[in-house]
């Protein structure tokens, strides 16, 4: 593919003053939507970065703050209701939320783009896929229509699709859904960008597709070196692509660790009632555990840690007091890096 000259987009550019810092950094992000009920807190204070070539997954149930945090990230958060009152949002060491909305406009697409869980609703229905991936050329790099439908079936190529130049002008419902899915990836990938967020991407796919598409993703990260923030709920989807992980309950993060570490040694009950609900090959004819009762009404989070009323270990102490993201450590005090969980009780979680 033809690279595409970014130093137009922003400021801060590869070699300068800010290349030492990570590719993407989020600092106590908090968001509110006001509504006419209350006050909903969908995002409490998270904190997480990235770096190029490196997969950061953010996980939790429905309602958790991921898609939100991820939105604030791209600047598409509806204000009103919604509302940034505290938090940075720094991409290559500079405030995002500091920027001009021309400037943010500049990033998003070229430096940071987005891929969304449903491709059916984010695709246009009357306007052909080719027409909808040559919009970006023709949108922000001024190409012809002859030019753009060319970089569409390039791009359609490098995301797989059989017979690209004989389908390039068919419409979003002549696609399966896997296929509707690379035609989002190659949207995101158009213009080369440094970071893509995922937000569910193989929502609705059947297991197959939906590791086709993930191996799609990392293949295409691997080639590019772009940073990749995938946001699910399925702990299945990331094992084999993420290099971190980041759990998500009511808007905080509860846990954060390498993949394997999380995965062998959790150190938060939430992160291991998750991992237990995965059915297993080893334990057929079983029932499945299950996390009792649901994620809290956003707008009454409970006091304390926000996961006591469902927590199996949970004392007077997590009731009344806000965890902080305690770095874990092994029982001879050894910290181990880029583990962190905000539980009172952690010792006894990843010890036990």
């Amino acid at each position: 593919m033809t690279t595409i000259d970014k130093t137009s987009a922003v400021p801060a550019q590869r070699g300068d003053a800010h290349d030492s810092a990570p590719l993407l950094e989020v600092k106590d992000l908090h968001v509110e939507f006001h509504t006419r009920e209350g006050v909903a807190k969908a995002v409490n204070g998270v904190s997480y970065s990235v770096d190029s070539g490196e997969t950061l997954a953010v996980l939790g149930e429905s309602g958790s703050g991921k898609s939100v945090s991820a939105q604030a990230i791209m600047g598409i958060l509806d204000m009103p209701p919604g509302k940034i009152p505290h938090g940075e949002i720094l991409f290559r060491g500079q405030d995002m939320l500091k920027m001009s909305s021309e400037e943010r406009r500049k990033i998003r697409g070229r430096r940071i783009a987005m891929i969304f869980q449903d491709a059916l609703s984010s695709l246009n229905p009357v306007l052909s896929v080719g027409y909808q991936l040559g919009e970006m050329f023709r949108v922000h790099l001024g190409m012809s229509r002859k030019e753009a439908k060319a970089k569409a079936i390039e791009l359609m190529d490098r995301v797989k699709i059989p017979a690209a130049r004989a389908r390039v002008n068919d419409y979003p419902h002549q696609f399966s859904g896997g296929m509707r899915q690379r035609i989002m990836i190659a949207m995101a990938l158009a213009l080369e960008p440094d970071l893509i967020i995922a937000d569910e991407p193989t929502t609705a796919l059947d297991v197959t597709v939906q590791a086709q598409v993930m191996d799609l993703l990392a293949e295409l990260q691997r080639e590019e070196n772009m940073g990749l923030i995938l946001i699910t709920h399925d702990l299945g989807v990331v094992a084999d692509v993420a290099d971190k992980i980041a759990v998500m309950y009511a808007g905080r993060i509860v846990e954060t660790a390498p993949v394997h570490e999380l995965y062998g040694r959790p150190a938060h009950p939430y992160t291991r009632g998750l991992l237990d609900s995965i059915p297993r090959l080893d334990q057929k004819g079983q029932e499945l555990f299950a996390i009792k009762g649901l994620p809290p009404n956003l707008m009454k989070i409970p006091s304390g840690c926000a996961f006591n009323p469902r927590c199996l270990k949970a004392q007077d102490v997590c009731r009344t007091d806000v965890p902080l993201l305690h770095p874990v450590t092994e029982q001879d005090g050894t910290e181990l890096p880029g583990r962190g969980s905000a539980c009172h009780f952690w010792k006894e979680t990843i010890h036990g």
